[in-house]
């Protein structure tokens, strides 16, 4: 999501809100706490774009899972690139690669496509699974 496009969120209050159902989740879950980016939600533009760049490279879990644990447990905000590169160096991604690849016209092209893809498909929130067979299940937060 970039700054200044529709978002999830209509208004601070919505996102006061939805920061308290995930860290009422996350207690009854029994995980960590969250450490919540600031600001949120990020200019996440970039971040996808290396990630779609991990997922050309088999490496989209892996990334995945490194970037989340930067934004929710590091606090780091993933529209900063370094927080991105750092996300990246811990699953093996060196930063030039990630760099040059992110800034392919391909890439950009992959992850236009498969944006448009899962609107078509009815995701309208995040997060949320594309079964094989099309059918979406948002996951509640």
């Amino acid at each position: 999501m970039r700054l200044g496009e529709p978002g999830p969120f209509r208004c601070e209050e919505e996102v006061a809100a939805y920061r308290e159902d995930v860290d009422r989740a996350a207690r009854a879950q029994g995980v960590q706490p969250l450490v919540w980016p600031e600001p949120f939600p990020p200019d996440s533009e970039w971040a996808m774009l290396v990630a779609t760049y991990a997922k050309q490279i088999g490496r989209a879990v892996a990334f995945s899972l490194a970037a989340f644990r930067q934004a929710f447990a590091g606090g780091r905000d993933l529209s900063e690139r370094d927080n991105v590169l750092i996300a990246a160096a811990a699953c093996e991604m060196h930063p030039a690669a990630v760099i040059k690849g992110a800034e392919l016209r391909g890439t950009r092209a992959r992850l236009e496509q498969a944006s448009g893809e899962a609107r078509a498909a009815g995701v309208r929130d995040v997060p949320a699974v594309l079964t094989g067979d099309g059918e979406v299940i948002e996951v509640p937060a």
